[in-house]
């Protein structure tokens, strides 16, 4: 199944509204959204303090993790990418 990297902007919020969302994010794809697999997602936080998410799903379509999105309301996406394929270091070390 297709795997996508998903940029979001949440602005300034605090960890127990970034909370509510994942909440609400799961609950959506146990009930909705079951052809979708929420992977992980990083979080992180811009100079200007806005936190930011880059999270993997993995989605027969690109455009179901846009409806999943939509159904989650606010903070929609930003960027979306098919990934192509993993790299780790090891793959470069030799045996």
């Amino acid at each position: 199944m297709p795997r996508y990297l998903v940029q979001r902007n949440f602005g300034r919020v605090d960890d127990e509204h970034m909370k509510i969302r994942s909440t609400r994010s799961t609950e959506l794809i146990d009930n909705q959204f079951t052809d979708i697999v929420w992977e992980h997602s990083h979080v992180v936080a811009t100079p200007d303090g806005d936190v930011k998410t880059f999270c993997i799903y993995r989605s027969p379509s690109e455009e179901l993790v846009h409806e999943h999105a939509e159904a989650l309301g606010g903070h929609t996406i930003e960027v979306i990418f098919e990934i192509g394929g993993d790299v780790e270091p090891d793959d470069f070390r030799k045996h």
